[in-house]
């Protein structure tokens, strides 16, 4: 059994998680987030995956920051997981990132506007890392069966939807719970968190967000059966450089996590 599918089975026994600052801002924030969330998952005794991205390619203006790009960002996660032995999970967006990126990345992300492009979820696949696919803002969670079947077909099974919410009119999602129970029946689902409290767009430029929910509909996720929580996280959301008004403050992670755990557990 390869490392990738000690991961997978050992997120199977249950609840794990996903978390860390949205895009890699700097080697020192990258690695003060890490050290603090290994204490934590030690702690605590979860499997936590430490999640940053190396690029945003989805930025709502061509002026926000979107990270150091793909070798000095690999490079940053590469350290993180050597200096504090947790897995990592970063974002590909084009086919060609797939292998580059699991030479470092124990899962592979597929964000929720590229679900349903086929040549990058087959080179994903195809690396035979875990996948994480978020589900589109606009799709049904039943139509996930086929980005599934898109995975599968490279022979990896290790797979994950990720429930995000769906829009909701303009410059606003919402989060169907029957959407966890439907996917659970063709793969682990992941409930995101920081993205379905996101308030997309409408800020002449940005988007905002209300992190005040994000215990209040991931406790929710977890009563409806979701296997896993992926969670922004950031020592100082008010100055992250990508979705800090959706993300959690480092300080309250910890809390955050074991009040999940007892929902979990119950």
């Amino acid at each position: 059994m390869d490392s990738s599918e000690k991961l997978y089975e050992s997120c199977s026994k249950g609840l794990f998680f996903l978390a860390g600052p949205c895009v890699i801002e700097s080697k020192d924030i990258a690695l003060k987030t890490a050290y603090a969330l290994a204490d934590i998952a030690q702690r605590l005794g979860i499997t936590l995956i430490y999640k940053s991205s190396f690029d945003k390619a989805n930025r709502t203006s061509v002026n926000s920051y979107r990270g150091p790009g793909l070798e000095e960002g690999l490079r940053i996660l590469e350290e993180v997981k050597r200096k504090t032995n947790l897995p990592i999970v970063t974002d590909i967006h084009s086919a060609d990132q797939a292998k580059p990126v699991a030479e470092v990345a124990d899962v592979l992300q597929i964000p929720a506007f590229l679900c349903r492009q086929t040549d990058l979820l087959v080179a994903a696949g195809n690396t035979q890392k875990i996948i994480n696919v978020k589900k589109g803002q606009f799709l049904a969670p039943l139509d996930m069966k086929h980005i599934v079947g898109k995975v599968q077909s490279t022979g990896n099974g290790k797979i994950w939807l990720t429930e995000r919410g769906s829009s909701f009119g303009y410059n606003n999602l919402v989060v169907d719970m029957r959407s966890i129970n439907i996917m659970s029946s063709m793969a682990p689902v992941v409930f995101d968190a920081t993205h379905s409290v996101q308030l997309p767009g409408g800020k002449d430029g940005c988007s905002g967000g209300q992190r005040e929910f994000v215990p209040v509909l991931a406790k929710a996720a977890v009563g409806a059966g979701a296997a896993g929580v992926f969670m922004e996280v950031h020592p100082d959301p008010d100055t992250a450089l990508c979705d800090g008004p959706n993300s959690l403050a480092l300080d309250n992670v910890e809390g955050v996590v074991q009040s999940l755990l007892k929902i979990y557990d119950a």
